[in-house]
């Protein structure tokens, strides 16, 4: 079973620029992010895949420093970027993440790999219901859903956010392509963000490494944020506000 990795990183952000890029500790955010993604068990390779901005050198550097994979693509068609990044390897299942994540959790990641491949899925996810902390997002999908969101997906949200036409025509959500399947938890953590969009988002990110390290399970993490509430300030940001711009596009 192959199965690759596909980061998308870009550091272009208009909130956070170059936020991959910044440091904890001398390592990047994506150093970190990468560190973390190569502990996964069923993972076969890792894509990082960026785009040809200004200032991408310093990607492609890091890229090569951790020795995975790295293609540059569309800035704005993700899911090109995406499909054009593995489609000469052709993998039994692609696993989409991203790279303003920096503390993805591997075996969450396996996880789900684990579920997509025992269940015979199209496409597998924890964020169906969106019950993990914002900042663990895993997605794997077939490489045949992706062609096939490729060939077809229309909207500028479908594009830029890789798999929303997968889910809308899941049979998850009552459509017919795809059998899908969401990874439960045992409680609700939708509030808890760990991911990095904003400069709080990047304290927030320094605070878990500085105190806890940069390897500890992401109920480990949690937890903290749950007992230090005072030390976060970007828990109160709202979650997924990218792909709701991207929706508010589609209607231009």
């Amino acid at each position: 079973m192959n199965v690759t990795i596909v980061t998308q990183a870009r550091i272009g952000s208009s909130r956070l620029p170059g936020k991959i890029l910044k440091r904890i500790n001398d390592q990047s955010l994506l150093e970190i992010h990468l560190s973390r993604l190569k502990k996964s068990k069923l993972a076969t390779k890792i894509i990082v895949a960026t785009t040809f901005e200004s200032g991408i050198e310093e990607v492609l550097g890091i890229g090569k420093k951790m020795e995975v994979d790295v293609f540059q693509g569309a800035t704005d068609d993700v899911l090109d970027r995406f499909y054009q990044s593995v489609k000469d390897f052709a993998p039994d299942y692609v696993v989409r993440v991203t790279s303003d994540c920096p503390l993805i959790d591997p075996d969450l990641v396996d996880k789900v790999i684990e579920m997509v491949r025992a269940e015979g899925l199209d496409y597998g996810s924890n964020g169906l219901k969106e019950l993990y902390p914002d900042g663990q997002d895993v997605e794997v999908f077939s490489f045949k859903a992706l062609k096939k969101a490729w060939e077809e997906a229309k909207l500028q949200s479908d594009r830029e956010h890789v798999t929303p036409y997968i889910r809308k025509n899941s049979d998850f959500m009552g459509g017919y392509f795809f059998k899908a399947q969401n990874l439960g938890c045992e409680k609700d953590y939708n509030q808890i963000r760990m991911t990095v969009d904003e400069p709080d988002d990047f304290e927030a990110i320094e605070t878990l490494i500085n105190e806890l390290g940069a390897n500890e399970p992401w109920q480990t993490y949690t937890q903290y944020i749950l007992e230090h509430s005072d030390k976060f300030k970007n828990q109160s940001i709202y979650r997924n506000e990218g792909y709701l711009k991207s929706l508010q596009k589609d209607n231009l």
